[in-house]
């Protein structure tokens, strides 16, 4: 046993810590914001989430187990617990997966490199032996640093830039007591490869490669569906992500997307679409010029009005499953986040943006809400939970088990 009290310590928005707790507790949460499932009959359908720990992958798969009953397989990467406590995904993990066993959901966790063959193997051959070989729908949710071709052995680095030009912007930062600062902060432009290198960490490449894999296995249903998760966002954060080296890799993903959709529609019957989702903090936003002080300045705007990732995803799953029309723009994408862009909005965001500074932002942005979340992201912070009282850090990781029958699914 390794029970101790475990207190925030943090490097900016980066927790070296995570409360198992608090992880716990915020999952369950997320759990029971699920709208009543669906009707269906029989067994639910068979999905993968790749990236299921953390954000919107974390969502979809929330989403998908309560809202849809989904079974099915996650794959996501994270770091055990050892000399410091796991990653807040490694005990969000557990959590998902007690909650889908409680609710009589056949899903399994795998930890490990999605970027690899290795992994697209063992997700082919568990579809194959315990889910029947056949793959209904396909979320592909990830972000990361880098990733390894696994044709080449080429290891490629995505990076946050903007093209052509530095930028300067207005960034949120707060200082080791907690007060807020609105300071400038200048990116300089992509330089070299930095393009290609973040297109091929964070375009469409490795989703291909997934579709491609588990197609040649034979595993993809009739009627097959995958959504990769994307985001555009506002005209106040564009030079550095939407224009920037990140927009030309989500611009690829969406490219990806449209070769796909037409690929599976001659071959199984299905299709693919890239879902853009709005604004919310998560462990990678927070990393990105601007976003923090945008995402605070929304939720001012806003308030309780802003739909959490939960939320846009049980409408994507709507969406994906036929319960609600799919909805798309005329460029093949889903759009949820029609409510951070409508016009009357941005404008609002766009006029405290023009006169935020660090003597006026806590009257601007909602910042307690933006602490918060990001204290959320790490386990702390949740209310319900005593921090003072030891906590088991040594959670294992989710191991199959034969889940119960499930449960007999409302109608909505």
């Amino acid at each position: 046993m390794s029970a101790r009290v475990i207190t925030p310590k943090s490097r900016g928005f980066l927790f070296l810590d995570s409360h198992p707790g608090g992880c716990r507790k915020l999952v369950d949460e997320k759990w029971q914001a699920v709208p009543a499932p669906v009707a269906a009959e029989g067994e639910g359908p068979v999905a993968l989430v790749i990236g299921s720990s953390a954000g919107y992958g974390l969502a979809a798969t929330i989403a998908g187990l309560a809202r849809v009953g989904i079974r099915g397989i996650g794959v996501c990467f994270e770091k055990a617990p050892a000399r410091r406590t796991g990653t807040a995904g490694w005990y969000r993990t557990a959590a998902t997966a007690r909650l889908a066993r409680e609710h009589g959901r056949d899903m399994v966790f795998l930890n490990g490199d999605a970027f690899s063959d290795a992994m697209k193997e063992q997700v082919a051959d568990l579809l194959a032996e315990r889910f029947g070989g056949r793959l209904d729908f396909l979320i592909y949710s990830v972000a990361a640093p880098r990733r390894t071709d696994p044709d080449t052995g080429t290891t490629y680095s995505s990076v946050l830039k903007p093209v052509g030009s530095p930028y300067t912007t207005k960034t949120l930062v707060f200082d080791e007591y907690g007060a807020p600062e609105v300071k400038d902060v200048t990116t300089a432009p992509a330089e070299g490869d930095d393009i290609e290198q973040t297109v091929a960490v964070m375009g469409g490449t490795d989703w291909e490669r997934w579709i491609t894999f588990l197609a040649d296995r034979s595993l993809l249903a009739d009627g097959f569906t995958t959504a990769a998760l994307s985001y555009i966002g506002s005209p106040l954060t564009a030079a550095i992500y939407r224009q920037g080296s990140i927009g030309a890799a989500k611009a690829h993903l969406e490219a990806t997307a449209r070769t796909l959709d037409e690929r599976l529609g001659k071959t199984v019957r299905g299709r693919a679409v890239t879902s853009v989702n709005a604004a919310a903090v998560t462990q990678s936003s927070t990393a990105i010029p601007g976003i923090a002080l945008y995402t605070g300045l929304l939720r001012g705007v806003l308030g309780e009005a802003m739909v959490a990732p939960v939320g846009q995803l049980v409408e994507l799953w709507d969406q994906l499953t036929g319960a609600r029309p799919l909805d798309l723009d005329n460029e093949g994408r889903v759009r949820l986040d029609t409510w951070e862009l409508a016009p009357d909005v941005q404008n609002a965001v766009a006029e405290r943006w023009s006169t935020a500074t660090t003597r006026t932002i806590t009257g601007l942005a909602d910042l307690d809400w933006f602490s918060g979340e990001v204290r959320r992201l790490y386990g702390f912070s949740v209310p319900g939970v005593d921090y003072t009282v030891p906590v088991e850090t040594d959670v294992p990781w989710p191991t199959p088990t034969v889940c119960p029958a499930p449960l007999t699914p409302s109608i909505t």
